[in-house]
């Protein structure tokens, strides 16, 4: 038996390779936007992708089933509540699917969207008992599929809990679960770990929502502090359910002089570089997102919407052209080019650039205890600001700086603060895109060392 694990580490996603070697036939579930690496595993075990199966129409990114499609000639599977309008063959509740000595079996499991279905799989050279189950969705490590993305949220964790209780965790303790989500995707919660597998028992035993055994806390307790919705999910959602898509996404050079006319007409700089390179130098009015660290397409799904198109910056074209294909797999394809050769192109024609201050945790709470003029500005998510913040900081969560933030005086240092240093430098970037005359970079860590060195918090709205 074929089985491989493949993740997207930007999104958090997990997709699968399953077959049989001697058959020659293989399977994909959930592919990934991005293509090769199925291509190459097909060749490398010698064996034909014959098959695609959907365990949903994903919400946070955009599925590669046509571009597998027509790589491969596979057919697409999916529920048949779905509603999708490309061709394929659709699957109910027990459907099996044969790849060789590989049994694949459907097994609909609705909460997080009422196609949902995980997969178990059997290996029949071994045993007639399934050994995994593709959970999808609905069970990650650690945690559970949030509820609110296609129904009502509350309809959906009673879903989600039917589907845990009589499917997934009536399966023999040994059986081993393999998520469509890892750590740091945002169709679930805090507890989901980075992980990438885990067993039905393990599960129950260490779950904490799985040991909610009365149907209304368990709704209670899945819908309480849900974090924001995956960035332009209704889009994604629209796309995945849509006509097949297979052709490649690229994005065209500009040169210096494109780049200026394209943000003279709205478009939104975003240079992919480090934030340390970024802060020395940038594009006056571009915002800080690096490709370097997780979680770049979602960040960008949600600043481009209201963008008149999107330019990349990056050390060279290769970064540039990366973050096409990460912003292509969160639907962002209104990508108007790259800055043909990255920054150094810029600089080389001695055009204006900006900078941004940095300082360590340490070194703001000098500056605040000292009675100095520096602001506050915290732009982590909501759940994280009542559970302890700066006193006298201005709290908006990154993503949804579109001005320059009410309580905040442009003229004065504004220090831009999260719990690491990642999303303070998207912050800062966008606080001086709106008038911060001295915006500051927060790094080295946020609000969690600020509170472990025993300096002033509050809690509470």
């Amino acid at each position: 038996m074929i089985f491989r694990q493949i993740t997207h580490d930007d999104l958090g996603c997990a997709s699968y390779l399953i077959g049989d070697e001697h058959a020659g036939v293989a399977a994909v579930v959930d592919p990934g936007l991005e293509i090769g690496e199925y291509l190459r595993l097909a060749r490398y075990f010698g064996v034909q992708i014959e098959h695609i199966l959907e365990t949903h129409n994903h919400a946070d990114h955009v599925s590669g089933h046509g571009r597998l499609a027509a790589a491969t000639g596979a057919t697409i599977h999916v529920h048949r509540d779905a509603g999708v309008e490309y061709e394929h063959e659709p699957f109910d509740d027990g459907t099996e699917i044969e790849l060789g000595c590989v049994t694949v079996r459907a097994l609909h499991t609705p909460g997080h969207r009422p196609e949902h279905t995980a997969f178990a799989l059997i290996d029949r050279d071994r045993g007639q008992e399934p050994w995994a189950m593709l959970t999808g969705d609905t069970l990650f490590v650690g945690d559970i599929a949030r509820p609110d993305l296609a129904i009502d949220k509350m309809d959906g964790a009673r879903g989600i809990f039917s589907s845990l209780h009589e499917k997934l965790l009536t399966m023999p303790a040994e059986t081993e679960v393999w998520p469509g989500h890892l750590g740091g995707s945002l169709c679930g919660g805090p507890g989901m770990d980075m992980k990438v597998s885990s067993t039905i028992g393990y599960e129950r035993e260490h779950n904490d929502l799985l040991s909610v055994a009365d149907v209304d806390e368990f709704v209670r307790r899945a819908t309480a502090g849900l974090g924001p919705q995956p960035p332009n999910y209704r889009r994604i959602v629209a796309i995945n359910k849509g006509p097949l898509a297979r052709e490649s996404i690229e994005a065209h050079p500009l040169t210096p002089r494109q780049v200026e006319q394209r943000r003279a007409e709205g478009a939104l700089i975003v240079d992919v570089r480090t934030a340390i390179q970024f802060d020395d130098a940038h594009i006056p009015g571009a915002v800080s997102m690096t490709i370097l660290r997780a979680g770049f397409g979602s960040k960008l799904a949600w600043l481009a919407g209201e963008a008149h198109g999107v330019v990349l910056v990056g050390r060279d074209d290769a970064d540039a052209e990366r973050a096409t294909q990460l912003a292509a797999a969160v639907g962002v394809t209104d990508v108007a080019g790259h800055l043909a050769g990255g920054m150094t192109t810029w600089r080389e024609e001695q055009r204006p650039t900006e900078h941004i201050d940095r300082l360590t945790v340490p070194e703001l709470h000098e500056r605040w205890n000292g009675g100095g003029d520096v602001q506050v500005l915290d732009v982590r998510e909501r759940s994280e600001w009542e559970t302890g913040h700066i006193p006298g900081s201005v709290f908006v969560p990154y993503h949804d700086i579109r001005e320059m933030p009410a309580g905040l005086d442009p003229d004065r240092p504004v220090g831009v603060i999260c719990s690491s240093g990642q999303r303070s430098a998207v912050g800062a970037s966008l606080a001086q895109r709106y008038g911060a005359r001295a915006a500051i970079h927060v790094v080295s860590g946020g609000v969690p060392l600020w509170a472990s060195r025993g300096w002033p918090v509050e809690s509470g709205p």
